[in-house]
């Protein structure tokens, strides 16, 4: 007997459907997590066809993995870091580094720098709980985080974004946890700045005081 596919079907019970070769599931998975896959790809890579690519290698090797998928974590979460291994891969061959990990293309001193403090500071207009729910401030992050660097946007967007837990993070860009707490919170600093030129009450704004060093990242 063919069970259904409805909206309420868990991730958890297509996976075990497309394990047991009922395809039809895993293309109820793909279909429901394509757009979060690719919005992922895009944003690490600013290349559609990039982005489309590793959106559909992502999906192919999760049918390819699927046996090996244990619910240890929740599928999405799964998904997004064989999405995310698969960017890197592409971002390394940019940069001619296919065999040198990420921490090792990038500046060895993150673990004992300090945390730059904003030069802009101000109150926000409007609260963060408001203003995150509009477009336009869905624009404006985007914009800001196509400003950053790329080793902090990275981490941003696989801690805070989609929801990695920070060992997640650190194992899926092959750096240590004290170096991706360390460049998560110059991530959200530097963010939080830039939108707080836009977004802050220039009445409010006060003068930078002196560079102090900051606790880390959680």
């Amino acid at each position: 007997m063919i069970t259904l596919i409805t909206p309420e079907t868990t991730d958890l019970e297509l996976v075990q459907r497309a394990k047991a070769g009922d395809l039809d599931a895993f293309e109820a998975l793909t279909t429901r997590h394509e757009q979060r896959v690719y919005s992922l790809a895009m944003r690490m890579l600013r290349q559609e066809q990039d982005a489309e690519d590793v959106t559909q290698q992502a999906f192919l090797s999760a049918l390819e993995s699927l046996q090996s998928f244990r619910g240890e974590a929740s599928f999405s979460t799964w998904l997004l870091r064989i999405a995310s291994h698969a960017a890197l891969k592409v971002i390394r061959k940019r940069k001619g580094l296919d065999l040198v990990s990420l921490e090792e293309a990038t500046e060895p001193s993150d673990h004992s720098d300090t945390i730059p403090h904003p030069e802009f500071i101000a109150d926000w207009r409007q609260s963060p709980e408001t203003l995150v729910q509009t477009r336009e401030i869905q624009r404006l992050l985007d914009e800001a985080l196509a400003r950053l660097d790329e080793k902090h946007r990275l981490v941003f967007l696989l801690r805070d974004v989609e929801g990695l837990s920070v060992k997640e993070t650190a194992e899926t860009l092959g750096l240590s946890e004290a170096n991706t707490k360390v460049r998560l919170l110059r991530a959200r600093l530097q963010l939080r700045e830039q939108l707080t030129k836009t977004l802050g009450d220039p009445a409010t704004q006060v003068v930078r005081s002196h560079p102090r060093e900051h606790g880390l990242a959680s």
